[in-house]
């Protein structure tokens, strides 16, 4: 017995379209997830709330974000329960030993308790440093653009102090190499 081409599971109509609408639901996914990453604008009065901002650190010492103008910047909000931030910290820790001597900076803000905070970098130590943000570190995030409120989110900041890069969800190597 012989069959046709228009039968074969392929050449099916039905599955001709559903291919078509998956492909479309991905590329729209796709774009929409660049589109929210690289086109929304940080206003000059929430950069200005940004870099006048200032945390605790884990040590007690102040974290002044205006201390870190004029270098490009990796700003990283996570939390001590959130597993996504949790595995990407060996990488942004990787990447600010690398490039920290070619003037790259990173700041890790934890919304979460300090204790929480401090009894996590104890057993798993980063060399870039962290601010204890708390609640303000939340409505910081939603200014810059996180509006759900999500972690981990990630900004890139070049020089000049302009986001160039926007990310809420967890980081990958190809991702954060890519900043270099």
């Amino acid at each position: 017995m012989m069959v046709s081409d228009n039968a074969s599971p392929t050449n099916h109509p039905a599955r001709r379209t559903f291919l078509g609408v998956a492909a479309a639901a991905l590329a729209a996914g796709v774009g929409f997830s660049w589109w929210q990453q690289h086109s929304q604008t940080v206003h000059e009065e929430q950069l200005a709330k940004l870099w006048a901002a200032q945390f605790a650190q884990p040590n007690g010492s102040d974290l002044l974000l205006a201390d870190f103008q004029g270098k490009p910047l990796v700003l990283n909000f996570w939390a001590t329960w959130c597993t996504p931030c949790i595995e990407e910290m060996p990488l942004l820790n990787a990447f600010f030993m690398e490039n920290n001597p070619k003037n790259w900076q990173m700041i890790g803000l934890a919304i979460d308790q300090p204790s929480a905070v401090k009894r996590f970098l104890s057993q798993h130590p980063v060399h870039y440093p962290i601010g204890l943000a708390g609640l303000d570190g939340s409505q910081l995030m939603k200014d810059l653009g996180n509006e759900a409120g999500g972690l981990p989110f990630t900004l890139v900041m070049n020089a000049q102090g302009r986001v160039q890069m926007r990310k809420l969800g967890k980081l990958t190597a190809q991702e954060i190499q890519s900043w270099a």
